[in-house]
């Protein structure tokens, strides 16, 4: 896996710009912040919705041989782009408690609903499992 970053561009926090990766493919389904054995809300609170949906997130990656590091990239759907923004802080301790320090790229787009009526964030993920 490389990381790809053009040289006169800033270097951006929390994701990369770019990432060139060979292996076995791993696409996971958007994951909420359910508890995903009984799918059942513990919170309703943003950040621990988000560190759940990252638990699932890795759960599912462990079925196809994959591991946090080797995600290539998120998308993030997020129904209050200003909670987002206003929690980054703790957003980010539980990344790096899930995920670590592994920047894949992402994207975050804000919705007006999810599917489920009590969530509040949605994350789909893409690994590559090196050859």
């Amino acid at each position: 896996m490389r990381v790809l970053q053009p040289k006169d561009w800033p270097q951006p926090k929390g994701y990369a710009n770019g990432i060139a990766a060979r292996g076995t493919l791993v696409f996971v389904a958007g994951q909420i912040g359910w508890n995903g054995a009984k799918e059942k809300f513990e919170s309703d609170d943003f950040v621990a919705q988000t560190r759940q949906a990252l638990v699932n997130i890795v759960a599912v990656l462990a079925e196809g041989g994959a591991k946090p590091e080797h995600l290539v990239r998120l998308t993030w759907y997020v129904t209050d782009k200003q909670e987002y923004m206003s929690r980054l802080p703790e957003i980010g301790a539980a990344y790096r408690e899930v995920i670590g320090r592994h920047f894949p790229t992402m994207a975050l787009v804000q919705v007006t609903a999810l599917v489920e009526d009590r969530a509040k964030v949605e994350i789909e993920a893409t690994a590559v499992v090196p050859d």
